[in-house]
């Protein structure tokens, strides 16, 4: 007989209609961002040629801020393709009967956490913990 000290383990269900739901979900908004990533680089591509045709006679300062430029195209090309593999990890939890759940607490992430963060990892407490870290 278990100790009325210990947790029982969470239940782990969702209807199969509720999981396709969430997948189709999931894999529309990954669709969008790879979309998003695929033009965002053949935008960076485009102007690094236009750049490069349009660079004689530059001084430092424009030289400078073409590069920057070209940092922050390339820092937002980044931070899609990491919205990208959050939402593949998010696909594979699915599949794995894991997605709602704490990685670290093991306790339900809310509703309203998932459906405004469809991507979550972390319950609130979790999540607030590591950001005070």
């Amino acid at each position: 007989m278990a100790k009325a000290s210990e947790k029982a383990a969470p239940k782990r269900s969702r209807s199969e209609a509720e999981s396709e739901k969430i997948r189709v979900a999931l894999v529309e908004r990954r669709d969008e961002l790879q979309a998003e990533y695929d033009q965002s680089l053949t935008e960076i591509t485009e102007l690094q040629r236009e750049r490069l045709a349009d660079s004689a006679g530059d001084d430092q300062a424009d030289t400078g801020t073409k590069t920057f430029e070209r940092e922050q195209e390339i820092t937002l090309a980044n931070n899609l393709l990491e919205r990208i593999t959050q939402v593949e990890r998010a696909i594979e939890r699915l599949g794995e009967g894991n997605y709602g759940w704490c990685e670290r607490c093991g306790n339900a992430i809310p509703v309203e956490r998932l459906a405004a963060f469809p991507v979550a990892t972390l319950c609130v407490s979790c999540k607030q913990l590591e950001e005070r870290r």
